[in-house]
């Protein structure tokens, strides 16, 4: 998902970073011309001024332009301090180590996933998702369980983001199936993937929550149906459960912010 582009001029050369990295590769001026909102004058400008700032770099021999050494600066920093990721190191590793399958963890993107880290299995699995990897929160097990455990607000807000392509026959087709879907989350405390981003791959999650109930991320068991099934997977709750409490409880002495600042 892109930054917002009606933020002004910030939101806009913020959608000019997200449009150059979502390339995956180096990419030319002319490609982002053809992708861009933008008039060709205007995405010259924000793309020059990127470049200046370091946000972006430039490759005079191939004339294409990469994400810049300034923002991997900043995303590591973002990564070190707002990202669970570090806390969550050695629970994931004891976590991995007593299961043997794919451990996922996870914070919202906007309306979107962010995996932040992953443990393979130790027979790892063909699948999409891999840390710094975006995917979507309505297919996904930890995606639906972050989004029971927002606010009712926010989940409302972001449901209504969603687009619900049908990745698999398991795919949820629409908000009211979503909808339904959280409630049962809700009131078990974790929810399933039932082989609806990928065929074959199901997994069980649970949220990571603060104190007061905030969704700090979320945190997913991942196998196969060759491996295993949903009642296998569900006998693992408990395991998985005090692993997110450990890690909640690491957030929160590591003074995780309980609360978006205000501005």
């Amino acid at each position: 998902m892109s930054a917002p582009i009606g933020d002004g001029t910030v939101g806009k050369a913020l959608s000019v970073l997200d449009q150059v990295a979502a390339f995956g590769r180096p990419v030319r001026f002319v490609e982002l011309i053809a992708a861009s909102p933008f008039p060709k004058a205007t995405l010259y400008r924000f793309v020059q001024t990127l470049t200046n700032q370091g946000m972006l770099s430039f490759d005079p021999d191939h004339a294409t332009y990469a994400p810049g050494v300034r923002l991997v600066r900043l995303a590591h920093a973002a990564w070190a301090q707002s990202s669970l990721a570090p806390v969550a190191r050695p629970y994931l590793d004891a976590l991995s180590e007593s299961l043997g399958e794919t451990i996922h963890l996870a914070q919202l993107d906007h309306a979107q996933v962010l995996y932040v880290d992953k443990r393979s299995a130790a027979r790892p699995l063909e699948m999409f998702s891999d840390a710094g990897k975006i995917g979507p929160a309505y297919c996904t097990g930890v995606g639906k369980t972050m989004l029971a455990f927002m606010e009712n607000g926010a989940t409302d807000d972001i449901v209504e983001q969603q687009s619900f392509h049908r990745f698999t026959p398991n795919t949820l087709a629409d908000a009211v199936a979503l909808r339904a879907e959280l409630a049962e989350i809700r009131e078990n405390g974790y929810g399933f993937d039932r082989e609806e981003h990928e065929p074959g791959i199901i997994c069980i999650a649970v949220p990571i929550l603060s104190d007061s109930g905030r969704v700090l991320g979320g945190l997913s068991v991942t196998s196969s149906t060759d491996r295993t099934n949903l009642a296998g997977l569900e006998r693992l709750v408990p395991e998985i459960q005090e692993t997110a409490k450990q890690i909640a409880r690491e957030a929160s002495a590591w003074r995780f912010p309980d609360r978006v600042a205000s501005t």
